[in-house]
């Protein structure tokens, strides 16, 4: 069995990778999460790895005391998680939520370890310094989430220059065909209720705002060295077309399959074989139709505040990432509107300086400006 690490194991691709690891061929070697104390133990006690790891560094005293009676070794701190990302092993999956998982993907390549990416913001916030230290390492980001995965895969046997658009799939969430004035009093319970897929909190209400496919189309500009021209957002609800990509002889080639993440997941961990893991079928009887639409960037405009940050260059989309975080955060926790999330965002491309990303400490130290201005607009 190969070792396969997991950062964000108590997140929702975390435990559907770890259910995914065994068919795949490889065994838990290491698992690093928040300071979810409790499944963190039981993946320990069901996983047996070598290593653990917990931010919080309270819980990992209480987790190294839960687990004295296993072999498992438990690390603890703000740099757990890339001391286990540069640890040798055959791969690490990146499931940490949002700016806190770039230092261990720029762990993970300077390390020369394969990197399976379910963290778009290591991407959308440091999109130059890791793809650069990609090439280096000479180990392709295999990318976990569900679109972009699908873009991976129609991308086989594709050469760049017969690329001439990818086409990224959203379901349009909770509030799709809400108008602006619609969505001013949306309640979280609300936005926590996406139509068609079981994610954590803070992704549920992206979708919500359609700031993960904003993200994502960011994400999608990075991975596959595309313009933001060239990626094109289709809102389609039924979430059975993950995504697409268009030649330029007009033919549309597009990958379809039942919506549940443990394809993508599987793909990216035995990549470029493919195995029967005993996954859901996609019965495209039971689906009928398959319905398309163009997305309400009125009502929705994290793609066009995207597509701003990427024509602006440098650290404006780090800008964008930092501030849909904070506010996304804030909405959660009740003290702004669902509506302010954009608006802040807005606000945050105008007003924070931009410059560019040189190296890892550009980039955090621009993130930690960017929350500090939205908190201040409050």
């Amino acid at each position: 069995m190969k070792k396969l690490t997991v950062l964000g194991s108590t997140g929702s691709i975390g435990t559907q990778a770890l259910q995914t690891a065994a068919a795949a061929g490889y065994a838990p070697f290491a698992l690093a999460a928040g300071g979810n104390v409790r499944l963190l133990e039981e993946q320990i006690r069901l996983y047996k790895p070598k290593y653990a790891a917990l931010v919080d560094e309270d819980a990992a005293k209480e987790l190294n005391a839960a687990v004295k009676d296993t072999a498992t070794r438990v690390l603890g701190g703000p740099k757990a998680a890339e001391t286990l990302a540069e640890t040798p092993c055959d791969m690490v999956l990146n499931a940490i939520v949002g700016i806190a998982g770039l230092p261990a993907a720029v762990a993970c390549l300077r390390a020369g370890n394969r990197l399976a990416l379910a963290n778009k913001e290591s991407l959308v916030a440091g999109g130059a310094l890791v793809t650069r230290l990609a090439k280096e390492s000479r180990n392709p980001i295999l990318p976990v989430d569900s679109e972009h995965s699908a873009i991976f895969q129609c991308l086989q046997g594709i050469p760049g220059a017969a690329v001439q658009k990818i086409i990224l799939t959203a379901s349009g969430g909770p509030f799709f065909g809400k108008s602006k004035e619609e969505l001013t009093n949306v309640s979280l319970e609300e936005a926590l209720r996406h139509p068609n897929w079981s994610m954590g909190a803070k992704i549920t209400v992206d979708s919500a705002t359609m700031m993960n496919k904003a993200l994502e189309l960011i994400e999608a500009c990075w991975l596959f060295d595309v313009p933001e021209d060239k990626v094109d957002v289709v809102v389609h609800r039924q979430s059975v077309v993950h995504s697409a990509v268009e030649t330029v002889d007009g033919a549309v080639i597009a990958q379809l399959g039942a919506p549940d993440m443990r394809l993508p997941i599987q793909y990216a961990l035995t990549y470029p074989k493919r195995l029967d893991g005993n996954l859901p079928r996609l019965s495209l009887t039971e689906y009928g139709t398959l319905t398309f639409s163009a997305p309400d960037t009125d009502a929705f405009p994290a793609i066009s505040l995207a597509r701003e940050a990427m024509r602006s260059g440098g650290l404006a989309p780090c800008t964008l990432n930092a501030a849909n975080e904070e506010a996304n955060t804030l909405f959660r926790q009740g003290r702004i509107k669902f509506t302010d999330i954009s608006r802040l965002v807005a606000d945050a491309l105008q007003s924070v300086p931009q410059g560019n990303p040189g190296k890892l400490d550009d980039i955090l130290a621009a993130d930690k400006t960017t929350r500090a201005y939205v908190k201040g607009l409050l």
